[in-house]
């Protein structure tokens, strides 16, 4: 053996593992929007890092034409064994591998994340007061808040000063005080906790899905496939998904048509299944507790852990980019704490079968579960 050629190779691999695990050079720092991780004291963004999109902006619009359609409905994933995780993680220290065999049963997927229209029948419902609401703040991406909502803060995220922690800011006032969702009904809801999930979901006689429920309906039959639709980020040149494009996080070019969220409705569907935006535009709560150490071992229905801090997150988000969050695979996780909330977070729901009322709904109205604000 050469001996040169061999302590080159050990120092590359060293290098690699290293850079894998080494976030500060690939995170996004959207798990560390927890308000127990704040700074005080904070450097405002350079005028050279102010957004500027060069390319076409978003539309409301959703594919049919409507504006505010129901998107509440569901598809059913047939249960069967798949491949979770990889082998090849890109990211090491987030516990994408090893890839392992798990069955998982049959179960039904909101084809859309939960909108804004959506959760404000929630609200309209019952009452619901979001764990934004009651902290009184929510975390926002500083290039999305206004200059005079910016002179008030002086806090910021110690891993991710670009993250700021914004006062009256929720679900209804998604960046900041002086923004409102009028505009953006058919965009995801977000400013969720994973607390807040799991009232929606259990409200509408769902529930969140696990990690591998969710992971088996990303991959969509496919194996060791990144995205849902396979390996190409960009199959035949078409975008399929809402991610970041420009420099991170001060420019976005909006090449994929959106600055922020998308509609939920937005893009081809990715899987075969008919589900949207399961990679990109938002991330989405699962039920599992977080845990970075898996074993090769075949599991039936795994639930994660019995206890934790932090719940998962999967799917990446509108701010993920490939040099700082390459995170909108299949096989990408990441985490928060369960009462966080951020401009990027939101969920969909899944069920062990089709709640009542959406099999034998007719229309619009009758797609609302019935529940009081006592059953909450």
């Amino acid at each position: 053996m050469n001996f040169p050629i061999f302590i080159c190779s050990v120092l590359l691999l060293l290098f690699k593992l290293i850079k894998s695990d080494d976030k500060s050079t690939s995170d996004c720092g959207c798990s560390s929007t927890s308000r127990s991780k704040l700074e005080s004291g904070r450097n405002n963004m350079g005028p050279e890092d102010t957004l500027r999109p060069s390319g076409p902006v978003g539309h409301d619009q959703t594919d049919d034409g409507n504006y505010h359609g129901r998107t509440n409905q569901m598809v059913v994933i047939e249960g069967s064994t798949f491949t979770m995780g990889t082998d090849k993680p890109f990211l090491v220290a987030d516990g994408e591998g090893p890839a392992r065999e798990v069955t998982v049963d049959t179960f039904w997927l909101d084809v859309h994340e939960v909108s804004n229209a959506e959760f404000k029948i929630f609200v309209d419902a019952t009452g619901y007061v979001t764990e934004a609401e009651k902290f009184g703040n929510s975390f926002v991406l500083e290039a999305f808040i206004s200059d005079k909502v910016k002179e008030k803060i002086d806090q910021a995220v110690a891993a991710a000063p670009w993250w700021l922690p914004v006062n009256k800011t929720d679900w209804r006032h998604p960046y900041g005080p002086d923004t409102s969702i009028d505009d953006i009904m058919d965009h995801p809801v977000v400013h969720v906790s994973w607390n807040d999930a799991v009232a929606y979901c259990t409200w509408a006689s769902k529930r969140l899905p696990t990690e591998a429920e969710w992971e088996m309906a990303c991959r969509s039959g496919k194996r060791e496939r990144l995205f849902p639709w396979g390996n190409n980020e960009m199959p035949r040149g078409e975008h399929r998904m809402n991610i970041w494009h420009g420099a991170f996080p001060g420019a976005n070019t909006a090449d994929d048509g959106f600055i922020k969220t998308a509609s939920v409705t937005s893009y081809p569907a990715q899987t075969k299944h008919g589900v949207k935006n399961m990679v990109g535009n938002v991330w989405e709560w699962v039920s599992d507790w977080w845990k970075v150490r898996h074993s090769r071992e075949s599991l039936q229905n795994p639930q994660g852990p019995p206890s934790g801090t932090d719940k998962v997150k999967k799917g990446g988000s509108y701010m993920c980019i490939k040099e700082h969050c390459y995170r909108y695979r299949c096989a990408a996780r990441s985490q928060n704490t369960p009462d966080s909330s951020a401009s990027n977070l939101g969920f969909r729901c899944a069920a062990n079968s089709l709640p009542d009322y959406l099999a034998k709904s007719s229309s619009p109205e009758e797609q609302i579960p019935i529940a009081s604000r006592e059953e909450l």
